[in-house]
C-alpha cells in the first residue's frame, strides 16, 4: 500500500516548479532578446518585457541567411536519421532475437560495444569514407589480387579511379548517423518480453519471418517507435559537428550551423537580437514534434520500462 503524505506532495511539487522555472528562464530571455531592436538588445541588463520587433527580426533572419532552406535541410536530415535509425535497429534486433545463427551473441555485443565509439571519435575516418565512397572497393581489389588476374588473362589492368563523394549531400549527412546501438538494445529487450506462443502461432499459420515481423512485432512496437522516433528526431535536428565539417556550401548546411553565421564577430554590429530570434525559430519545429507526440512519447517510455 502506498501512503500519500501532503507534506511530501507539496515538497515534490515545489521542486518541480523551481526546476521548471530555472529551465524556462534562458528560453524566456531568448524570446525577449529576439523581439528587441539592435540598440535595445545592447543594453545591460536586458528588458524583462518582450519588444515588438520579433516579426521584423524574423524577416531579417529569413532573408539574410536563407533560413527557410536551412530549416528544410534540418527537417530532411532529422527525418532521415530518425527513419534510418528505427529501420536498422528494428531489423537488427529482430534478427538477433528470433534467428539462430553462429556468433549471434558476439554480434550483439559488438553492436553494443559500438556505444563506446561516438561520432567525435570516428569523425576523421567517417569523413574520408563519405568523401571517397569507392575507397573500400579499391582496397578490396588491391588486396584480393583481382587486378593482377585480370591483367594476366586479358592484358588490361583493372583500376578503379573514379571518385564518388557524398560531400554537400543529404546522403552524406544522414548515412553516418543512422546506426544506433541503443535502439537495437531497447528493441531486443522489448522483443524478449513478447510470448513465444505468438511466434509459434505465426509459424503454424504459415507466416514467413517478415510477415511475423510486419503483422505482429511492428504493431506491438508502435509506442517504442514513437518514443525513440522523437528522441532520434531531436538528435538529428541538434547535430552540429558533423554538418559543420561535412558541408562547404551554405545552402546545404543545417539550421543549427546556420545560426553561427549570425553571431557577431570582429567589427560587425553586435546584432544579438537576430541571433536569439534565429535560435527561437530553430526551436519551434522540435518543440512542435514533442508537443504533438507527447502522449505517445510518455506511453513508449512507460511501456519500455516494464
Amino acid at each position: 500500500m502506498i501512503e500519500r503524505s501532503p507534506w511530501l506532495d507539496r515538497t515534490c511539487h515545489a521542486i518541480l516548479i523551481i526546476a521548471a522555472v530555472l529551465t524556462c528562464i534562458p528560453l524566456y530571455y531568448a524570446v525577449v532578446a529576439g523581439s528587441l531592436t539592435t540598440e535595445a538588445a545592447q543594453k545591460v541588463p536586458l528588458p524583462l518585457v518582450p519588444g515588438g520587433a520579433f516579426l521584423e527580426n524574423a524577416d531579417a533572419v529569413w532573408n539574410r541567411i536563407g533560413f527557410g532552406r536551412l530549416l528544410m535541410n534540418s527537417l530532411i536530415v532529422a527525418l532521415g536519421i530518425a527513419a534510418g535509425k528505427l529501420a536498422i535497429s528494428l531489423l537488427s534486433a529482430f534478427a538477433i532475437t528470433y534467428f539462430r545463427f553462429r556468433f549471434r551473441g558476439a554480434a550483439f555485443w559488438l553492436i553494443f560495444l559500438s556505444l563506446m565509439l561516438p561520432v567525435e571519435v570516428r569523425i576523421v575516418p567517417t569523413f574520408e569514407a563519405m568523401t571517397d565512397v569507392l575507397m573500400p572497393l579499391r582496397i578490396l581489389v588491391q588486396w584480393s589480387g583481382i587486378s593482377w588476374l585480370v591483367e594476366a588473362m586479358t592484358g588490361w589492368r583493372l583500376e578503379i579511379s573514379a571518385n564518388w563523394s557524398l560531400l554537400n549531400s543529404y546522403s552524406g549527412l544522414i548515412f553516418p548517423l543512422m546506426a544506433s546501438a541503443t535502439a537495437t538494445f531497447l528493441f531486443r529487450q522489448f522483443f524478449l518480453t513478447i510470448p513465444d506462443e505468438l511466434c509459434d502461432a505465426a509459424r503454424i499459420d504459415g507466416a514467413s519471418p517478415l510477415r511475423f515481423f510486419w503483422s505482429i512485432l511492428l504493431p506491438l512496437s508502435r509506442p517504442n517507435l514513437a518514443a525513440l522516433g522523437i528522441i532520434f528526431f531531436l538528435f538529428g535536428w541538434n547535430q552540429y559537428l558533423w554538418p559543420l565539417l561535412f558541408t562547404t556550401e551554405p545552402t546545404m548546411t543545417t539550421v543549427v550551423v546556420g545560426i553561427k553565421q549570425l553571431v557577431p564577430h570582429g567589427d560587425s554590429i553586435p546584432a544579438w537580437n537576430l541571433t536569439m530570434n534565429a535560435a527561437v525559430l530553430a526551436m519551434l519545429p522540435p518543440v512542435a514534434v514533442v508537443l504533438l507526440l507527447q502522449r505517445w512519447f510518455v506511453k513508449g517510455l512507460i511501456e519500455s520500462g516494464k
